[in-house]
């Protein structure tokens, strides 16, 4: 079945406030959520809802968490989030980023003890409105080795970044293992078998199984390489941020798991391209606008400059769901009383 854009976002705030976050938060976080769907990446989007209420219910993700800080020293700033659901508390640390880079020509604002916070990608907009390079890192729970090991080590640590090329942005959105997590979680729901090379199982052997590869290993992207991009990102978040490195993180796919707050971290780094400009002028927008061209000359496509923001978005467009997650989601708006257009 499908879901208007518009429709999709309301049921999802709706079950959010009922599940006890705040209507702001709630509203904030269902529009990362659908955001996800509408750019593609389903995995992401609203089949997570289920988890994250399942979670805020078991206390996983207390809906009263608030972002603290811990430090502030102008172009540097430290969150603690509580616990609670990451996707409104990245978001804001994104526009402190946008605002103190504005200020101090870099910012660098970290987010820790957090919750999964769904599609990195969304949380390179707030620098990119502003005409700002931002890079966003994750973390989540382990289920990369290291390279040549065979214990889960490292998350799926992804990476975002947004580049201010005109007349479209450059958007970078990507896990550095072979397949994010969340696909093999579709897969699953959906009943589908995996290609091989995706994933192990938990005794290392290569599966198809996706049941099987959510409690496995998977690869990293493009081998002993991908490690090391995987082992910077988990450095940066688990290592400088904390308080968990992704091998004690607990996992919202095991519903053992979901009374444990997760606590993972998240970086938000924003650099100003004329203050980093070595002529002092407008050079670097210029380069910037200039390599975007050459790439699209060459043949080539520059990543994410398809993704609409928010405000771009057709409230009418329809999304496909799963009749799982149909289901599911029906489900929840029957146990808050909400009337869903299902």
């Amino acid at each position: 079945m499908s879901l208007g854009v518009g429709t999709a976002q309301a049921l999802a705030a709706g079950l959010l406030e009922a599940a006890g976050l705040a209507r702001e938060r709630a509203e904030r976080t269902a529009e990362a959520i659908v955001l996800a769907d509408v750019w593609g990446v389903g995995s992401h989007g609203l089949l997570r809802l289920p988890y994250y209420l399942q979670r805020m219910v078991a206390g996983g993700y207390p809906p009263d968490a608030e972002l603290v800080p811990v430090s502030d020293t102008g172009p540097v700033v430290a969150y603690d989030g509580g616990g609670g659901l990451g996707h409104w508390q990245l978001h804001l640390a994104a526009k402190i980023a946008a605002e103190r880079c504005r200020q101090f020509g870099v910012a660098a604002v970290s987010v820790g003890n957090s919750g999964h916070c769904g599609a990195l990608g969304a949380y390179v907009l707030p620098p990119l409105r502003d005409g700002l390079v931002s890079l966003v890192f994750s973390q989540g729970p382990a289920v990369m080795p290291a390279w040549g090991g065979s214990e889960p080590l490292l998350s799926t640590s992804p990476l975002a970044a947004g580049i201010p090329t005109r007349p479209r942005p450059v958007i970078v959105d990507l896990a550095t293992s072979a397949v994010a997590r969340g696909k093999i979680a579709a897969a699953a729901q959906r009943g589908e078998q995996l290609p091989q090379g995706w994933a192990l199982d938990a005794d290392g052997r290569p599966t198809t199984d996706p049941q099987k590869a959510l409690h496995g290993l998977l690869a990293p992207l493009g081998g002993a390489k991908g490690f090391v991009l995987a082992l910077l990102v988990e450095s940066l978040t688990g290592g400088l941020v904390g308080p968990l490195l992704s091998a004690d993180v607990p996992d919202m796919f095991r519903p053992e798991e979901a009374a444990q707050p997760q606590r993972v971290a998240h970086l938000v780094l924003a650099l100003d391209p004329a203050v980093l400009d070595a002529s002092g002028g407008d050079g670097a927008q210029e380069r910037l606008d200039d390599l975007a061209r050459r790439v699209v000359a060459s043949g080539g496509r520059t990543p994410g400059t398809g993704r609409l923001f928010p405000e771009e978005v057709d409230q009418e467009a329809r999304l496909d769901l799963p009749a799982a997650l149909e289901e599911e989601l029906r489900s929840w708006a029957r146990k808050y009383g909400i009337e869903a257009s299902l």
